[in-house]
């Protein structure tokens, strides 16, 4: 199916919407948190390699009465995240809130896998949420506000030798947000990462909880800001 059937028009009102959007954007966390924005009058961009299945993920919400769209990204390129930013924002208007959630799922072990697979996880694992950041934050810096978004994974605290590539990424995606936090926040963007350390199905509560955890930390005053939550299945969200 040809992803140009995911065509969708809009009006300059769009350009009144605050601007949500996804990479790597699947049907679980990252379909429940976009829609946990679009809940609050966000127009969603959900973006993907996948443009079909994220093509049926915006219509799912557009069904429901939401703004959405899906584009095709790699979000393993640079230049891909890059160019969809700039393609996202001369169509729709700055973006406010980014969501990275893109992984490489592989299950292997440092023998196991070669290490062209192994660099190329990374590119997706860590590289891509790099890329993101730094495609949006001028813009962000320009306005004086923002916030991105990272997922990020108990891997990262407890790494696993069975998913090695993962728990790097994992551990790089926490790294990043940490140590980009200051510096961010004195320019009016606030990135934070929301550790997951729980099983998350596609329409699972979990999923959903993921979500409300992702909002709460967009939802903070500057003052109360902070860089990392961990969300586990015994957690409940308000």
């Amino acid at each position: 199916m040809d992803s140009v059937l995911y065509f969708w028009t809009f009006n300059d009102k769009d350009f009144d919407m605050p601007l949500f959007l996804g990479i790597g954007a699947g049907p679980g966390m990252g379909f429940e948190t976009a829609k946990r924005f679009a809940k609050e009058g966000f127009k969603v961009v959900l973006s993907a390699r996948d443009n079909v299945r994220t093509g049926d993920l915006a219509a799912l919400l557009r069904a429901d009465g939401y703004d959405a769209v899906a584009k095709p990204v790699d979000a393993a390129d640079p230049s891909s995240v890059s160019k969809l930013v700039a393609e996202v924002e001369t169509q729709h208007g700055h973006v406010d809130v980014l969501h990275y959630n893109a992984a490489a799922l592989r299950k292997a072990t440092l023998l196991e896998q070669p290490t062209e697979t192994f660099n190329a996880d990374l590119a997706t694992n860590i590289g891509g949420g790099l890329a993101c950041v730094k495609a949006v934050a001028p813009g962000m810096s320009k306005r004086g506000s923002g916030t991105i978004l990272m997922t990020g994974g108990f891997f990262a605290l407890s790494p696993n030798p069975d998913f090695l590539s993962l728990s790097i990424g994992k551990a790089g995606i926490r790294a990043m947000t940490l140590g980009l936090f200051d510096s961010l926040k004195e320019q009016g963007i606030h990135i934070a990462t929301v550790t997951v350390a729980a099983f998350v199905d596609p329409g699972s509560k979990e999923a959903s909880d993921v979500g409300q955890e992702f909002w709460k930390l967009h939802s903070q005053p500057k003052d109360q800001w902070i860089a990392e939550t961990t969300y586990a299945q015994s957690a409940t969200a308000n």
